[in-house]
């Protein structure tokens, strides 16, 4: 086993050559009056000069060589009551040989030389070893760091107070690469706080309560241990001290390809996913999500059908939720303000649905410049549909609408449901599909345009109401599924028809009532991004 070399470094004194074991001691900048920068050299770790002879250091006993010969004008010789900052880095050359893939996705991916690559990845090896020295050194300012790769491999350091921690890691190999930015709290708080909400809460710290450095607050995660609508979570947040906030635990940012329409409770929001409606009676009910729609002042909507939230028993204001019995993830509300929903006659059965208070962070993708971003409607396999034996489950782009009259007799189109009965022990909402019935994609024929609607040879049940109708080859959206033919339990009826409202007259509809631009985004939710700087 090779053992790597492993060098202490401080901010004022360097022995030796390129490649050759260094050795620093970073102290606050009351107690130096001067501390070399150091500057960045390609392929290698940065050096401050030294005088001929200068002793090494460590950061437990810094020398007098470490901070400026003060010593000689008064300074105890023994360095009584400094505090050091180090940490451990390695030559760039060596860090490289060690790292190719690290180097070359990085040299690849930003368009950057392979020394510079090779320096940053020497910059993050350092930055470990340096985050523990300042929490310890500096506890009342240091608020933590991360690697800016987008804008030049920097270092971030987080402070309250800036002028410290700058001086303090000034000499620091590649502090040229180092920058230290204003935040309100330092980590230490922020982790009292995060210990304080986990105990408030009956969860645990640095699992389902962590701190966000980048962001600089705390983060209470729910839909597992800790449900999305617990009493407590309001209080508890507003009494933390600190920018507190929850978040759905699962990474918003990482995005499946397809998903059971059941249980998806994942980021970006689309098309052909279980949407549950608790009605007044105390009762739920079970939709199914159509199509993202956006306003002109770029809000983000799920349109859905209009019965699931208007009618006798819906007579108070309904939120929608994905998984209402499991994790109980919030998604819409209906909206009063103006109306954005109707349940009369075809086509007026829609529910343009905003989302409930911070939900649209939960199922919005990430704002990246270099990620596509496209509106989805889940194509989810079951197996009587005989496409499953050859396509499988996957997302389909949607790219536009078809206009109602443009739509023909004899096409073929898809819809996807998510209607469920629960097996004995499983904890879904009952949408009253009848046993044996799967949700998911099922294709089928055009048969009639006439009476207001898309009539379509294909299988739904209750609780498939909303979802969408769309044309697999090109992503075009046609419709969400009104009523059809009585059916319960597995799909075996061949002339099974059902009906789907014409989501380009819902769109007129709607834009002629309200006034707000509203169209089905090919692009979409999205959302600001999300810092995680975790450790």
């Amino acid at each position: 086993m090779r053992i790597r070399r492993r060098v202490i470094l401080a901010a004022a004194v360097v022995v030796g050559t390129v490649g050759a074991a260094t050795a620093v001691a970073a102290t606050r900048p009351t107690e130096v009056d001067t501390v070399p920068t150091a500057s960045s050299v390609s392929g290698t770790q940065a050096r401050t000069s030294a005088p001929a002879g200068a002793a090494t250091t460590s950061a437990d006993a810094p020398s007098t060589a470490a901070h400026g010969g003060r010593a000689g004008r008064g300074t105890p010789a023994s360095g009584a009551g400094l505090r050091s900052v180090a940490a451990t880095a390695r030559p760039v050359a060596e860090v490289a040989q060690d790292a190719p893939a690290s180097v070359s996705y990085l040299a690849g991916r930003y368009r950057v030389s392979r020394d510079e690559a090779a320096r940053r990845v020497a910059l993050q090896e350092l930055s470990a070893s340096l985050a523990a020295s300042l929490a310890a050194g500096f506890p009342d300012t240091y608020a933590g760091m991360w690697l800016d790769q987008a804008h030049g491999g920097v270092l971030t350091i987080g402070a309250t107070s800036t002028a410290p921690i700058a001086t303090a890691v000034a000499g620091l190999p590649d502090a040229a690469h180092m920058k230290v930015v204003p935040v309100r709290y330092p980590l230490r708080r922020l982790t009292e706080a995060a210990a304080r909400l986990a105990a408030d809460l009956s969860v645990t710290a640095g699992t389902d309560v962590v701190v966000d450095e980048q962001a600089n607050e705390v983060v209470v995660f729910t839909g597992d241990v800790l449900a999305a609508d617990d009493a407590r979570l309001a209080g508890a947040l507003a009494a933390a001290g600190v920018p507190a906030r929850a978040r759905l635990r699962k990474d918003p940012s990482a995005i499946l390809k397809s998903c059971d329409p059941r249980y998806c409770a994942q980021a970006p929001m689309r098309g052909g996913i279980r949407l549950d409606i608790p009605r007044d009676d105390g009762t739920v009910g079970g939709c199914t999500s159509g199509f993202n729609l956006r306003a002109s002042n770029g809000a983000y909507y799920v349109l859905t059908a209009g019965h699931c939230v208007v009618g006798g028993r819906h007579q108070h204001v309904d939120q929608t939720w994905h998984q209402f019995l499991g994790p109980k993830v919030p998604v819409g509300v209906e909206s009063t303000s103006p109306v954005l929903a109707e349940n009369t006659t075809l086509p007026n059965d829609y529910a343009a649905l905003p989302y409930q208070a911070d939900a649209r962070d939960l199922w919005a993708y990430p704002q990246r410049p270099t990620t596509d971003a496209p509106s989805l409607v889940n194509y989810w396999c079951v197996a009587d549909n005989p496409a499953c034996a050859t396509s499988g489950s996957h997302d389909v782009n949607v790219t536009g609408v078809t206009p109602y009259g443009s739509v023909q007799t004899g096409w073929i189109a898809c819809a996807t449901g998510s209607a469920y009965t629960p097996k004995a022990g499983e904890t879904y909402v009952d949408s009253g599909a009848g046993a044996g019935y799967v949700p998911g994609t099922r294709c089928g024929e055009i048969i009639s345009t006439a009476g207001g609607g898309i009539t379509v040879r294909v299988c739904a049940r209750p609780g498939d109401s909303g979802g969408p109708l769309f044309t697999e080859s090109d992503g075009k959206a046609l419709g969400i599924l009104h009523d059809g033919d009585p059916g319960s339990g597995p799909c075996t009826n061949p002339d099974e028809k059902n009906t789907y409202a014409p989501v380009s007259l819902i769109v007129d509809r709607l834009n002629a009532r309200t006034g707000l631009g509203f169209q089905v985004t090919t692009r979409g939710p999205l959302r600001e991004p999300i810092a995680s700087s975790n450790r």
